[in-house]
C-alpha cells in the first residue's frame, strides 16, 4: 500500500468537495501548524471520533552509542504521541476482518466447485 502524503490528501479533499486546491492547502497547513503549536504549549488536542494528540514525558535513561559502545545518558524529555479513537480502531479492525474473509473465499468458480465436492 502506498504512503499517503499531505499533497495527496489535499487533492482528495479538492476532488470530493469541489473547492480550490490552494484554499484547501492553506487550511490543511494551518491546521497542522496549529496542532504543532498547541502541543508545544503543552495542550492535548482531542478530535472526537478520530483521536488524541498529546505530549508524554519520557524518563531519563542510559543508552549505548552503537559506533563507540560508549554509554550515554538520554535526558528526560517530552514525546509527542497520538492515540486513535475506538471508532477508528473498530473501523480498521472491521476492514481487516473483511479482508481476511475475502482471502478465504475461492478465487474461481472451479475452486468453489472443487470445495463443494470435498
Amino acid at each position: 500500500m502506498p504512503n499517503v502524503t499531505k499533497q495527496s490528501l489535499i487533492l482528495d479533499i479538492a476532488k470530493s468537495t469541489g473547492l480550490a486546491r490552494n484554499d484547501i492547502k492553506v487550511v490543511v497547513e494551518q491546521f497542522l501548524d496549529l496542532v504543532g503549536e498547541k502541543l508545544i504549549d503543552g495542550n492535548t488536542i482531542e478530535i472526537r471520533g478520530f483521536g488524541t494528540f498529546a505530549c508524554k514525558p519520557r524518563k531519563a535513561r542510559p543508552a549505548r552509542n552503537p559506533r563507540t559502545g560508549e554509554t550515554v545518558l538520554i535526558e528526560e524529555r517530552l514525546v509527542p504521541t497520538f492515540k486513535f479513537s475506538n471508532d477508528i480502531k473498530d473501523k480498521i479492525n472491521y476492514m481487516e476482518s473483511i479482508a481476511g474473509q475475502a482471502a478465504e473465499l475461492p478465487e474461481t468458480v472451479e475452486e468453489a466447485a472443487q470445495d463443494s465436492e470435498n
